[in-house]
C-alpha cells in the first residue's frame, strides 16, 4: 500500500510540474500582432486587390514554427481579401502552398479581430503583410497610426514588407514622422512602375517616405533586401519577407 501510495504521488507531482512548466512556457511565449488590410478594391480599376498572401504566409511560418503566438487583426474584422494574383499558381512557394493547406490558419483569417479593439499591451511586436490593399485603408485608419506609434514608443518592434511601409506615411513620434532619419525601404518606384501601377496607387511609396525624412535604400528590383533602423524593420518586396521575419525574430530574443 505504501508503495502505491507513494507511486500515486510521485505521478501527481510529475503532472503538476508538467502543469506548471506549460502554464510557464505559456506565459513566457512572444505574441506578435499581425495587421492585414480590408481593402479588396484597386483603386478605380475594377480589379480586385488585398493582401500579398506570401507575405503573410512566409513570416507567419517563419515566427510560429519557433513557437510565436500570432494573432492576425484588420480594419472591420473576419475575412480579409487576398490579391488574387497572390494566389495564382505561378507565384507559388513553399510557404504558399502550406498556406493553402493550412485548415487552421484558413479559420483564423476568417475571424480577424477588429483594428479598434487592438491594445499593443497585448502583444511583444507587430507585423504588418504589404499587398496593393493598405495603400487605401491602413494609410489613413487612425486606429493603424495610433497603435504603431504606441508599440514604437513602448519600445517595441514594429516591421513591415513591401506595400506595408506605406503605412507610415502618417505616423508621427513626438511630432515627427516616425521615418524621419531612419532607414528605411520598401516596394520601389522601379517596382512599381514594372507592374504597371504608378498611375493607379494614390501615390509612390519610395516618394511618400523620402518626402517624410526616410533614408530609403533598395536592392535590386524583386530580389530580398530588408533594413533595420532601431525598432523599426522594412522590406522592399514579397522575396523580403522572411528577411523581416528573421530580424523580428532577432529582436524578440
Amino acid at each position: 500500500m505504501k508503495k502505491i501510495a507513494l507511486l500515486a504521488i510521485v505521478a501527481f507531482t510529475a503532472s503538476s510540474i508538467t502543469a506548471t512548466a506549460q502554464k510557464s512556457n505559456k506565459k513566457n511565449m512572444k505574441k506578435v500582432l499581425f495587421v492585414v488590410t480590408s481593402n479588396d478594391k484597386l483603386g478605380n480599376t475594377g480589379e480586385k486587390t488585398g493582401f500579398w498572401s506570401e507575405e503573410l504566409a512566409a513570416p507567419y511560418y517563419e515566427l510560429l514554427d519557433k513557437g510565436v503566438e500570432i494573432t492576425i487583426a484588420s480594419p472591420l474584422g473576419g475575412q480579409p481579401p487576398i490579391d488574387p494574383k497572390s494566389a495564382d499558381p505561378a507565384s507559388a512557394t513553399e510557404d504558399t502552398k502550406r498556406f493553402d493547406a493550412d485548415k487552421a490558419l484558413q479559420e483564423k483569417l476568417k475571424h480577424t479581430l477588429k483594428l479598434s479593439t487592438i491594445n499593443q499591451k497585448d502583444y511583444d511586436a507587430v507585423f504588418y503583410p504589404g499587398g496593393h490593399g493598405p495603400l487605401w485603408d491602413l494609410v489613413e485608419n487612425q486606429n493603424s497610426i495610433d497603435l504603431i506609434e504606441s508599440f514604437y514608443s513602448h519600445k517595441k518592434p514594429v516591421a513591415f514588407v513591401c506595400h506595408a511601409p506605406a503605412v507610415l506615411k502618417n505616423v508621427k513620434v513626438n511630432g515627427e514622422y516616425l521615418v524621419k532619419g531612419k532607414k528605411v525601404t520598401g516596394f520601389t518606384n522601379e517596382e512599381e512602375e514594372a507592374v504597371g501601377l504608378t498611375k493607379v496607387v494614390p501615390f509612390l511609396l519610395e516618394d511618400a517616405l523620402s518626402s517624410n525624412g526616410a533614408k530609403f535604400s533598395k536592392g535590386p528590383n524583386w530580389q530580398p533586401y530588408a533594413v533595420e533602423d532601431g525598432l523599426l524593420i522594412t522590406g522592399q518586396n514579397p522575396a523580403s519577407s522572411k528577411l523581416v521575419a528573421g530580424k523580428l525574430l532577432q529582436k524578440l530574443e
